[in-house]
């Protein structure tokens, strides 16, 4: 199908110099989605087909302000975000632009990234947020302090912060969690007797199904409020640790890490894996559950910093897989059984968009949190499930093994 203009009302006088300039942006667009398409109804009253030159999401886009284009164009997914919050553009369903954004990346090109002066200055405060030990204390607390009364109104009942394993469809989401839980503990291969460390606990999930197995584990958290509640859980031969994983010590049987290392960066990769190291026997396995971004976006998404680390989380990073593993290797750790799952954080992310609007729509959000917060939160839930769909980015659970 070939883009296509269409006429709806005339445009003001005013308004014709800067959509001519817009429309330029429009066909950079269109050029550069080979899959899907988009239906955009613009401010000059026109209304135009980008894309559908082959099967893929189709997504309708009202921009409401040229605006819109410009913060997307000068600020990538940033301004894009902003120009959302500001009004500058809507949509019935935004999942699928994110989608197409991911999934045509390389089309694209640097079409919808930031610029060198916004990029310059996202970088620098970025650079504030490095996740030394003061940092990660303050980061960790930025997201995961928010409260476990703002957590528990729209996880599912195991209050486990991660993508879900879906063994089936239809499964529901808490057991989904569950299969989760139960592979990475099948991947440490600890027995009961044992002792696993667990970096990251969050709210004590896997320690709950570790102990059920009557596997002992030392769980470490750099958040009070996930510190409060594990031990308030009393689980029999569980301990917690308000501690840097860089200070941890002892030996430990194997070791557990749920989607934590992405609170590292990759400037302390080589720390946390020579941690793992260091702290397992020899022949200990180390389970762990990473989210991934493609390598052939790696160079832009390391050099820029993104809506997420802008507004959501502070100080994170996503996981270059080749990278990665180069680094475990180097710290005698072999990299084996991977398995890669993204379109079930994409459904667990739509589960949990689900019951974050019945939260908001019922009033079980705490108060201290505004309308702004919540849009914030649901723009945040829609753009991860976009990228996992997207294929660009990508969860996987891997077992590294002490050499």
């Amino acid at each position: 199908m070939d883009a296509a203009t269409t006429r709806i009302t005339p445009p003001p006088p005013a308004a014709r110099w800067l959509g001519r300039v817009f429309h330029r942006v429009l066909d950079r667009i269109d050029a550069g989605l080979r899959e899907g398409a988009i239906d955009a109804q613009l401010p000059d009253g026109t209304r135009r087909l980008l894309g559908g030159h082959a099967a893929g999401p189709l997504t309708i886009v009202r921009v409401v302000r040229w605006r819109a284009l410009w913060r997307l164009v000068s600020g990538g997914s940033i301004g894009w975000y902003e120009a959302w919050e500001a009004g500058d553009w809507t949509s019935p369903d935004e999942v699928p632009i994110f989608d197409l954004f991911m999934r045509n990346r390389a089309a694209l090109g640097d079409v919808a990234r930031a610029k060198a002066s916004a990029k310059l200055a996202a970088r620098l405060l970025h650079r504030l947020r490095r996740n030394d030990r003061a940092g990660a204390k303050r980061n960790i607390a930025a997201h995961y302090d928010l409260g476990n009364d703002f957590y528990r109104e729209w996880l599912d009942p195991t209050l486990t912060y991660s993508s879900a394993l879906f063994t089936d469809p239809h499964q529901p989401l808490a057991a989904a969690q569950q299969a989760k839980l139960d592979a990475i503990l099948r991947r440490t291969g600890a027995r009961a007797g044992e002792r696993v460390l667990e970096i990251g606990c969050g709210w004590g999930s896997f320690a709950a199904t570790a102990a059920a197995a009557g596997v002992g584990v030392h769980a470490l958290t750099l958040s009070t409020e996930q510190r409060d509640h594990v031990l308030a859980r009393g689980l029999p031969d569980v301990t917690v640790g308000l501690t840097d994983y860089r200070d941890v010590q002892g030996t430990f049987d194997a070791v557990a890490s749920i989607e934590m290392v992405e609170a590292v960066g990759p400037e302390y990769w080589s720390a946390y894996l020579a941690t793992i190291a260091r702290v397992l026997k020899p022949g200990g396995r180390a389970a762990l559950q990473l989210i991934t971004i493609a390598d052939d976006v790696w160079d832009a998404y390391a050099g820029g910093v993104d809506f997420i680390q802008r507004y959501v989380f502070p100080g994170g990073s996503l996981i270059s897989e080749r990278r990665f593993r180069a680094i475990a290797q180097r710290h005698g750790l072999s990299w084996q059984d991977a398995l890669s799952f993204g379109e079930d954080y994409a459904e667990t992310l739509r589960q949990w968009r689900d019951r974050f609007d019945a939260a908001v729509a019922q009033g079980r959000l705490p108060s201290r949190f505004d309308a702004r917060f919540q849009r914030l939160w649901r723009y945040y839930l829609m753009y991860c499930e976009g990228g996992f769909r997207g294929g660009g980015i990508d969860v996987m659970q891997v077992t590294l093994v002490r050499e």
